[in-house]
């Protein structure tokens, strides 16, 4: 069995060292070609050439950025049998993907479960997303981006303005880390006017707009992010079985947004109250917005838009669990 290793050496848990015991240890049961990254695109790039090639496991060692270039990368000609199956070896501060799909947290011992997976043949056709940013004010087909695939989360306005705080700090040398985000986090909800006057409104098929938001997060697994070990979940329902999940805030003060923060970090998480929206098992949902605003995927910042149009595509990819 032919396999394709995408290792991403600018990631943060990523070393030379580890990759190296994880090509010996996959190299006991599949044929192993090794690439590294060396600019943003390069996994996208490598996964389709891989598809193309008729390579049939691509396996990524990195953060969540490099798993969402791959998945791109290997549905560059949509989902179908030929597509190479995904394994996700965590490398990266957060990897929400790779613990969505049950594996240790540790690179090495994650090898050893995706060896015992193929193994096994304990393979599964998960569902993901697509995301298409409206550039223009005007929103005509000319103005709306081509759909790019997202495995774990979409999201616009306050997340994307975090992730844009947190990418400058990183750009400067910092080390992505909690305390990052969380100092960041505050900063863009303080300092930020969106909170103040909410500029997005969201639509779904047969349903009445809802307006006045200042923050939209498209979940396509639970939890939608980390803390640390501490998991942040606003959808607890999200599931890769299902379609999309979508939780919303219209305007808060301080301490009822720190309030409704413990409820996504709670035990049994379940934030409910005034200012927050909640929907299960979506198939499509836009946002358009009043001004320019932030937006992100799988926590990538991606500029700015006036309008995001997600999609749910079930049974999108074959991945190892």
């Amino acid at each position: 069995m032919r396999a394709l290793l995408v290792a991403n050496p600018a990631a943060t848990t990523t070393t030379r060292k580890v990759r190296d015991v994880l090509v010996r240890a996959l190299s006991t049961e599949l044929k192993v070609d090794v690439a590294e990254t060396t600019h943003r695109g390069h996994a996208r790039e490598l996964a389709a050439q891989a598809a193309a090639e008729g390579v049939h496991v691509v396996v990524t060692l990195g953060g969540d950025g490099t798993v969402n270039e791959a998945a791109n990368g290997l549905l560059t000609a949509g989902p179908g049998p030929q597509v190479p199956t995904l394994a996700v070896v965590p490398g990266g501060s957060t990897n929400v993907f790779s613990r969505a799909l049950g594996r240790s947290r540790d690179p090495v011992e994650a090898t050893g479960e995706i060896l015992d997976s193929l193994r096994a043949g304990r393979t599964r056709t998960v569902s993901l997303g697509t995301a298409s940013a409206c550039t223009g004010k005007e929103g005509t087909t000319e103005d709306w981006t081509t759909p790019r695939w997202f495995v774990f989360a979409a999201g616009m306005g306050f997340d994307a303005d975090v992730i844009s705080r947190v990418e400058a700090q990183r750009a400067r040398g910092r080390r992505s880390s909690g305390a990052l985000y969380v100092r960041s986090g505050v900063n863009a909800f303080v300092l930020g006017r969106d909170r103040r006057r909410p500029p997005m409104t969201l639509e779904q098929p047969g349903e009445p707009p809802v307006d006045g938001l200042f923050l939209a997060l498209v979940s396509n697994v639970s939890p939608w992010t980390y803390l640390g070990t501490r998991p942040i979940d606003p959808s607890p329902e999200a599931s890769l079985d299902t379609g999309l999940d979508v939780f919303a805030m219209g305007r808060v003060g301080v301490v009822r947004m720190l309030h409704h923060l413990r409820q996504t970090m709670a035990a049994r998480p379940d934030a409910r109250g005034r200012g927050v929206h909640r929907w299960h098992d979506l198939p499509e949902v836009t946002l358009t917005s009043t001004r320019p605003q932030g937006w992100q995927l799988d926590g990538d910042h991606l500029g700015t838009a006036t309008g995001l149009r997600v999609r749910s595509v079930p049974d999108a990819l074959r991945v190892v669990v």
